[in-house]
This record gives structure tokens, sequence and C-alpha cells, in this order.
């Protein structure tokens, strides 16, 4: 699940780096909760256009991710910031990396549309070898495959010990990573 909340171009991104750094351990223990990545995109700072609060959750349980939408978890970004679009996807696969007891200072995120006439399987199938070899880079805390069947699109998310040197889809800083239930998330292909 993620949320965009684009900013304008001369916003202060300094109050975003305080509100994650007052209320980030907030979901520290939540249950349902894999992990949270609070990644921040800054315009001009690693080629990214925009200014952007956009949080990347991987959940345990749906419970979970209902627990904190519909309870006051979510309440609080809608009263700073209006509603959001939430993203969501089916989980395709989750693998831990080398990193995985490091703090991830960044993140990538990687979006690719399912060509209408190909089989998605075929797709899905490659895409996930190139996940499980990325999981076996050098700095990855932990990638993720999703995909948003109503869309027919890809997303592989990418948490980083350090901002990798590669390209490797948008880039974020994380701020701050909540991780009550990371070592329940089921490794590897979800089916």
């Amino acid at each position: 699940m993620q949320y965009e909340i684009t900013l304008p171009a001369d916003y202060d991104m300094g109050i975003i780096h305080d509100r994650v750094a007052t209320r980030g351990a907030l979901l520290d223990t939540f249950p349902g909760l894999g992990l949270k990545a609070y990644c921040v995109r800054e315009r001009g700072v690693d080629g990214s256009p925009v200014n952007q609060y956009a949080p990347f959750y991987l959940w345990v349980s749906v419970t979970g991710m209902n627990s904190f939408l519909w309870g006051s978890g979510f309440r609080g970004i809608i009263s700073d910031f209006g509603r959001p679009v939430v993203q969501h996807w089916t989980g395709l696969a989750f693998h831990p990396g080398p990193a995985l007891t490091s703090t991830p200072r960044a993140a990538t995120q990687h979006r690719t549309r399912i060509p209408y006439g190909e089989d998605p399987a075929s797709v899905i199938d490659q895409a996930l070898e190139r996940v499980t070899g990325l999981a076996a880079h050098p700095g990855v805390h932990s990638t993720a495959l999703a995909v948003d069947p109503r869309h027919w699109e890809l997303t592989h998310f990418t948490l980083w010990e350090q901002t990798p040197t590669e390209e490797f889809g948008d880039r974020y800083q994380v701020l701050h990573l909540s991780t009550p239930q990371l070592l329940d998330l089921r490794v590897g292909r979800q089916w």
C-alpha cells in the first residue's frame, strides 16, 4: 500500500522531516504491519521533479491495513493533507536482502505496465526472477514485487542501506522504518 502526497515546489520539506521524527515511531508496534518506509522525494535531489511524502507499507494481514485506514492511524494524514488516493496491490513476492539488519536510508520504486496482449503470468514470472536476483544485491535491505490487476501494473519496491548508484526507478530518502512484524512477512513467491 502507498499514498503519495505531492507538495508545492517551494514547500519546506523540513516540516515532513519533523513530522516523521515526532510521529514515525507510533507505528513501530502496530499489529499486522510488516513494514512502513517513511519515504520522501525532494525536488532536485536524486533526479526528483517533485517534493513528495510517499510512505510505503507491506502488511502481514488485511486486518492490520484496515485497522490503520479506518482507525486513528490514517486520520492524521487526512486532517493535515486531505484524503489522498491509497494505492494497494496484490503481493507477488517479498525477499530480505543481505543488509536486512541495517537501517535503510534509501528506497527505489519501479512501476511497469503489463502490455495488453502479453501473457500476464509470463511477465510476472520474469519479474519474479529479477526481484529474486536483486534481493542478493549488496546493500539491499529487502525487496517486494506487487501487481495492480485493475490497471495491470507491476510495482517493484526496494529498500537500500544507501542510495544505489545504479538506476532502479524513482528514488526516495527513507526517514524512518517501522518494522513491527517484518519477520512475519512471508518470504518468496506468494502463491
